[in-house]
């Protein structure tokens, strides 16, 4: 089942004395969080309202309402971000990568179960899904068009063809 509430990044700072806060983003770019103007703590259960926004390298500056000093600043260290599912704009065919996580992997012509994606991470080229099975195996799956057949994220199930060699145990 998809979250309603999605991680976005981390307060980890202050920055300056007028009660801005440093946030460690955990989206494709910190760019991303400028276009918010709500954001949520508490997995969603308090909205909190962004007056300013602005990429500062790998880093984004929040300034938010009621926290208008260094000191209330400091005491946002540590909370997490999230965004509501509804308020991110996707394409037809496009998804989330918090979506892929739980999702069941299976071969596309025998039907094998490799278990539960993990984790994605990025490699440069192509992202890399990794994979656990009942038996706590971890696997590696390249994402790209010639292993990756389907993803089917409201079904949970990615259906792939590994590459020879893939999986030679």
């Amino acid at each position: 089942m998809k979250k309603e509430f999605l991680e976005c990044g981390k307060i980890v700072s202050t920055h300056g004395v007028r009660g801005e806060v440093r946030v460690q983003p955990w989206c494709d770019t910190p760019d991303f969080l400028e276009q918010f103007d709500t954001l949520w703590t508490g997995r969603g259960r308090a909205p909190v309202h962004v007056q300013r926004a602005r990429a500062h390298g790998n880093i984004v500056i929040l300034k938010l309402e009621g926290v208008d000093t260094v000191e209330q600043a400091a005491a946002c260290r540590g909370q997490v971000l999230y965004l509501r599912r509804d308020q991110i704009p996707l394409e037809e065919g496009e998804y989330l990568v918090q979506d892929l996580l739980g999702c069941r992997v299976v071969d596309a012509d025998t039907g094998a179960d490799y278990g539960q994606v993990y984790d994605v991470r990025p490699t440069g080229a192509n992202d890399v899904y990794y994979l656990r099975d009942a038996q706590g195996r971890e696997r590696l799956v390249p994402a790209i068009p010639q292993v990756v057949l389907e993803r089917d994220i409201d079904g949970g199930v990615i259906t792939i063809r590994p590459l020879e060699g893939l999986f030679d145990d």
